[in-house]
């Protein structure tokens, strides 16, 4: 996980500043974040294929498809043919493979812990992701400034590489398991009818939905914008910036990690998720440079509490057979990002990124809060 977020994470910054490079749209460089995640509507089928095989192996093949990809963007930079049509449908490719890799990863690490120790697993999964947020951002933007987008997209590879070996040598038992004859569709029809029943369930869910629209865009295809645009720095400026959202988060979920029995994740998760948009909404009032790193690091803390919660929901509330369907049916959730990028992408051509944070800001809060009104279970969980 810390090879493969790390990429993960290289690659959001490479992108973003290549296509901003290539371009010098903002909607552009919102519509390439979007494309990462378009493909996320087949997330319900990954999860039901998680629940199907070993799950160790699934990351495996994800992970060495994604190396594939990045040799074949090294490959077509080396050349001098790439064209801005190759950007857009190796990272519709990898955005596809991507969706396999939640579903087999989430699942793998709920399935060593008893149930009493999934909210420490969830942070301390969590924790690995912040560190990677933190070194991945960093390395990509000093890459790029140093060798250019064929230097980090070689890096991209290695670890790409090294991520998919070491998911085959997780030592795992059979956890994974599906009725004979039944069908990948007939499995995925079955996961709905049981998220429908769980209320718990399915709120939180529609509140990845909402986070995914209005929280995700400002540290991924709106921070490129806000450094060149509003902070006056470059790509070595952006990967501080992004680095400093990791610190937080890292923060956040090193918090968590430390908790025994932890309680009322219900009323945390709503708590983080308000503090999350309102720094959002803080942070576009920002000009100073190192004001910004500061207001990032609280948006980050706020973000990873957030995700510390939702997965602890999510794996506390839901049976073993259906955690790989659950987990997909979360991934599918961040389908809502590609339409939060490009609106976010376009409010900041035609407006201006700050008031892009502003709007963000405003809605999610007023969704969430209509959500929390709406599923007491949630408050109560």
């Amino acid at each position: 996980m810390a090879f493969s977020g790390t990429n993960t994470q290289m690659e959001s910054v490479v992108l973003g500043w290549f296509v901003l490079e290539l371009t010098d749209s903002p909607f552009l460089v919102g519509l390439i974040a979007a494309a990462r995640m378009a493909l996320n509507f087949l997330a319900m089928f990954s999860g039901a294929i998680a629940d199907r095989v070993p799950r160790h192996r699934l990351l495996a093949v994800v992970e060495f498809a994604q190396t594939t990809l990045a040799l074949a963007m090294l490959g077509l930079i080396l050349s001098g043919y790439l064209e801005l049509w190759h950007i857009f449908a190796v990272t519709l490719m990898n955005g596809f493979i991507r969706t396999f890799q939640m579903p087999a990863s989430q699942s793998l690490m709920a399935d060593t812990l008893s149930n009493d120790l999934l909210a420490n697993g969830a942070a301390l999964t969590n924790m690995c992701r912040n560190i990677t947020s933190i070194l991945g951002p960093l390395l990509g933007g000093v890459l790029y400034k140093a060798y250019g987008p064929q230097g980090a997209y070689t890096v991209i590879a290695v670890f790409g590489c090294i991520s998919g070996i070491c998911a085959l040598l997780v030592n795992v038992v059979a956890s994974t398991s599906h009725r004979e004859g039944e069908s990948v569709f007939g499995s995925v029809m079955e996961g709905l009818k049981y998220v429908k029943g769980q209320q718990v369930l399915w709120a939180v869910l529609v509140l990845a939905v909402i986070i995914n629209f209005t929280g995700w865009p400002l540290h991924t295809n709106l921070m490129p914008i806000f450094a060149r645009d509003v902070l006056g720095t470059d790509s070595t400026g952006l990967g501080i910036l992004l680095s400093a959202f990791g610190i937080g988060a890292l923060l956040g979920s090193m918090a968590f990690a430390s908790m025994r029995n932890l309680r009322s994740p219900g009323k945390l998760l709503i708590i983080a998720v308000i503090g999350w948009h309102v720094s959002i909404a803080v942070f576009g009032l920002s000009t100073g440079f190192y004001l910004s790193v500061f207001l990032l690091m609280v948006t980050g803390f706020t973000f990873s509490s957030t995700q510390v919660m939702i997965l602890t929901l999510l794996l506390r509330t839901t049976l073993a057979e259906f955690r790989g369907r659950v987990v997909g049916l979360r991934t599918l959730a961040i389908y809502a990002y590609t339409f939060g990028s490009a609106n976010s992408g376009a409010m900041a051509g035609a407006m201006g990124a700050p008031v892009a944070a502003y709007i963000n800001g405003a809605i999610g809060s007023l969704l969430l809060g209509a959500l929390a009104i709406l599923t007491p279970k949630l408050r109560q969980a």
